[in-house]
């Protein structure tokens, strides 16, 4: 099972990863970061295929799948 490990204070809130999950399983916090900024959450860690579309479009870098 893939592990998907998110760096939230990384994230800018862009929101590429939650438009590029096949299976909609990222969404956008309601809480922000400390630079402001509201970033992607998982919602079932379970569900994650590992195909790192999420990681690939991430232009911050703040997301690794781990297998």
């Amino acid at each position: 099972m893939a592990e998907i490990k998110i760096n939230v204070e990384l994230c800018k809130g862009c929101g590429l990863c939650v438009a590029q999950c096949p299976i909609a399983n990222i969404k956008m916090s309601e809480e922000a970061n400390n630079q402001g900024h509201i970033y992607p959450i998982i919602i079932s860690k379970e569900k994650c295929t590992g195909c790192a579309l999420c990681c690939k479009m991430c232009p911050d870098v703040a997301i690794e799948i781990e297998k």
